[in-house]
């Protein structure tokens, strides 16, 4: 049977699909130096590799909205959260906090609840989607020239740290992706760690991104 549809309802139909592939994705980053991106340039922070890859198989994402700084620890970063103005309903949330509660002496137990709490508010901003938020490990700044001297101590305390998160992450239901091994690596490829000795380069937020984006699929 041959049939003409409507040129009314083939416009519709037209505009529809128009409507559906311009729909413009949101990101949320939230974190620390390691999220900002510290002495890299925009381009080669991990949010941003990210989108691209994303955007270059077939996404739509909009620049990331990126809510991190130098020296935030897991009070910081949910302070600054409030003092911001967000829609909820992002299309993808990602959470890596811990590094400062660490390195300003914090205890593990403080963190908990704290990171927790932030977990939560990644997955309200998420639209209560928790397949929309994944959690980051913390990286081991102990593999690199600035760490190295106190490499033994500061790994065994990010151990713990990345315990709790993780332990945390799981019971929630929420997807936890672990790049510690990652940063590991930076006393045998020091092209890894970033000029100032101390934060990963671009090339190490590469592989952060293959490894989300494995996770992500």
């Amino acid at each position: 049977m041959n049939f003409t549809l409507p040129l009314v309802l083939v416009i519709a139909m037209s505009t529809t699909a128009m409507s559906q592939s311009s729909t413009k994705l949101r990101y949320l980053a939230l974190g620390d130096s390691y999220t900002i991106g510290e002495s890299v340039t925009e381009n080669e922070r991990w949010p941003m590799q990210l989108i691209a890859k994303l955007n270059a198989t077939g996404g739509n994402y909009v620049v990331p909205k990126i809510i991190a700084t130098t020296g935030w620890r897991t009070d910081d970063l949910s302070n600054a959260i409030w003092k911001e103005t967000l829609d909820p309903g992002y299309d993808l949330v990602s959470l890596l906090i811990g590094v400062n509660n660490q390195y300003q002496g914090k205890s593990v137990d403080a963190y908990k609840p704290e990171f927790e709490g932030l977990l939560k508010t990644a997955v309200r901003l998420a639209g209560g989607n928790k397949t929309k938020v994944f959690v980051v490990s913390i990286p081991d700044y102990g593999y690199t020239p600035f760490g190295k001297p106190k490499q033994a101590t500061i790994s065994a305390e990010l151990d713990k740290f990345n315990e709790a998160n993780k332990a945390i992450t799981e019971r929630m239901g929420i997807r936890y992706i672990n790049i510690t091994d990652i940063s590991r690596k930076g006393f045998e490829d020091p092209q890894l760690v970033a000029g100032d000795g101390l934060h990963p380069s671009g090339k190490q937020y590469s592989l952060w991104v293959e490894r989300i984006l494995k996770e992500l699929e």
